[in-house]
């Protein structure tokens, strides 16, 4: 009785906090979130949360290692979660990058654009080397995105494509602003104070190179005005040897326009396949007629390498072939240049050949075109069209 009589007569103050400690509610919640330090009261919390089968908040805040990433990851903050927060942190400018790029070099095209019967667009080098690689194998052009055919009749250019890229910002290389790409070349050549220009001496020998804000300050302190005659005249010989060479083949072309006897043709080289196990293009004109002769015109690529197409580096090469018999020996001087229906650039090169009844055949020789994206210019055209200039010289 006096053991029942002390807890009657100590229970007073001690009766709530039992309950307070094992009864689930808000009070349990608000003592554990209080004296978070320890683990036995936050557990009861979390405990006490299931049991009622309520949503546990504390759980949630804190790190789950079984939870899947996204729930962790996912963005709590007004206005970031939904699609226009993640598009707000990319700018238009790069956005419109992906969506206006070649679907093959995946650059912004820099001139005409062109689209395959679906859409997918393809900037003019890449057009034209997937029709030239299709020459080259004997295949129809595909586009690398759906694999629809493509051709020059086939495709048409995109104008409002060109017009979009042409107004993208682009960043200048020499002094790393922004412009728009229609007016960027115009700033590097003439407006940039930090592109790269030459000293006004540079005809006397002066090899400087820097940026245009310097240029007053070099010509300023440039030696080369002061130098002596016997220097200068050292400088002026190289400077001859050049100009000798290029002066050289026009007056070569201006003496053969003074013979008696000259001819010129439109030739049209047409692709055909050779015979053997694995076919090789070239090309050949129809028989043609020039000085009361005829003749035929042969050209290959590459001079007949096995795989061109595996090639980044594409020539031409061609022969000139006497079809008629003649009764004595023909020297004749003969160039090619570009027809009047093709813009491929041609540097002229006069070539010297003595036909015969028994040697009736040139050597191959290199077509001068200017680079290998020319050469591809004339891979992708249906036939390739210049013009022939032939004159005999009379003995």
């Amino acid at each position: 009785m006096s053991g029942a009589d002390d807890r009657e007569a100590g229970g007073g103050p001690a009766a709530p906090s039992a309950p307070s400690a094992t009864l689930p509610g808000p009070a349990a919640s608000s003592s554990s979130s209080s004296s978070s330090s320890l683990p036995g009261e936050a557990g009861g919390a979390e405990e006490a949360g299931s049991l009622l089968g309520g949503a546990r908040p504390h759980a949630e805040a804190g790190a789950d290692p079984d939870a899947p990433p996204k729930k962790r990851l996912r963005p709590t903050g007004t206005g970031t979660g939904g699609p226009e927060g993640a598009a707000g942190s990319v700018k238009l400018e790069e956005r419109l990058y992906s969506v206006l790029c070649c679907t093959v070099c995946l650059d912004l095209p820099k001139a005409s654009v062109y689209q395959c019967t679906n859409g997918h667009l393809m900037c003019a080098g890449c057009f034209i080397h997937l029709l030239a690689d299709a020459r080259l194998k004997e295949e129809q052009a595909t586009c690398p995105n759906c694999r629809c055919e493509i051709s020059k009749s086939l495709c048409c250019r995109n104008l409002a494509v060109e017009k979009a890229v042409s107004e993208l910002p682009s960043e200048c290389g020499f002094c790393m602003q922004q412009f728009p790409r229609s007016l960027l070349e115009r700033h590097q050549k003439e407006e940039c104070q930090d592109r790269v220009t030459q000293c006004k001496y540079k005809r006397i020998g002066c090899p400087w190179q820097g940026p245009y804000h310097e240029l007053t300050v070099h010509e300023a302190e440039c030696t080369h005005p002061t130098k002596t005659g016997n220097e200068l005249m050292e400088i002026l010989d190289e400077m001859d040897q050049t100009r000798k060479k290029e002066m050289q083949l026009y007056n070569s072309i201006f003496s053969l326009l003074s013979f008696e006897k000259i001819g010129y043709t439109e030739v049209q080289f047409r692709p055909y396949r050779t015979d053997d196990f694995i076919t090789r293009l070239y090309y050949e004109t129809p028989r043609l007629t020039v000085l009361n002769q005829t003749w035929v015109l042969k050209a290959r690529v590459n001079d007949s390498e096995r795989n061109p197409n595996l090639s980044c580096k594409r020539t031409l090469s061609f022969q000139l072939i006497l079809k008629s018999k003649i009764n004595s020996p023909m020297e004749c001087s003969f160039l090619l240049l570009e027809g009047p229906y093709d813009d491929v650039k041609i540097r002229p090169v006069i070539y010297h050949f003595v036909f015969s009844n028994e040697n009736n055949e040139t050597d191959y020789m290199a077509l001068p075109i200017v680079d290998s994206v020319e050469c591809n210019k004339l891979l992708a055209a249906k036939n390739i069209n210049l013009r022939l200039f032939i004159f005999q010289i009379q003995k």
